[in-house]
């Protein structure tokens, strides 16, 4: 049978609206291009009549004229109408993703509100509640451990603030009075008396009189002659 009927092909995939967009863009672009030729064309005739005379010659110039503008305005009408179709089937392709987008953030919330919905089944407040009271008790437990570790012994009771300030204000004097500089560090106030220069070139002498070398021996004395 198949021999004589055949067999249907099998048929491709359907063209998208993405698909219908660029071929509609392309019917777009084939048409300038020859808006772009006929105006190319009417420039010419144009520049044709600027030279010609009134006549028959210009008449058969200016009908070719008129019958390229007339198939320009046809090609411009044209390229309008398949501007507008890819513009609307660029919209629809919009509104297609945001709808797409749509239903998948839909899916979404809704698989994250039946997650939350298990998760708080396993929440019991009282027991949150009852935590949280227990943590509180257990703070105050440990504060007050602190401000018994923390107590002083041996303290008098009866210690007089006034007495503490003027033991205080006296011990800050002590402390000045140590750290001034020391008597044998102190630069001297009075200045030594340097010997003259008559003590200074007198000759030693023993008692008596004697005089003395620079030994410290007695010397010879010294005979004159008569």
């Amino acid at each position: 049978m198949n021999r004589f009927f055949g067999t249907s092909k099998p048929q491709g995939p359907k063209p998208t609206i993405v698909d219908a967009i660029n071929s509609t863009d392309g019917r777009v672009d084939s048409v300038e291009v020859k808006i772009k030729k006929l105006d190319a064309e009417l420039l010419k005739y144009k520049d044709q009549m600027k030279k010609m005379r009134e006549g028959p010659a210009k008449n058969a110039v200016k009908q070719k004229a008129m019958r390229i503008l007339k198939q320009k305005k046809l090609y411009e009408g044209q390229r309008d109408q398949l501007m507008q179709q890819s513009f609307n089937m660029e919209q629809a392709s919009m509104a297609t993703e945001n709808l797409k987008t749509t239903l998948v953030t839909v899916d979404a919330m809704k698989s994250a509100n039946k997650e939350l919905k298990q998760q708080y089944k396993k929440i019991n407040i009282t027991k949150i509640e009852r935590v949280q009271d227990e943590m509180e008790d257990l703070l105050e437990q440990a504060n007050d451990i602190q401000e018994t570790l923390g107590r002083s012994y041996g303290l008098p009771e009866d210690v007089d603030e006034d007495d503490l300030e003027a033991e205080l204000d006296a011990l800050g004097e002590e402390f000045m009075e140590e750290e001034e500089t020391p008597s044998y560090l102190q630069e001297p106030t009075y200045a030594p008396e340097m010997p003259s220069s008559a003590t200074l070139h007198e000759e030693p002498t023993m008692p008596g009189g004697i005089q003395v070398d620079e030994y410290g021996l007695p010397q010879a004395p010294v005979k004159l002659n008569a």
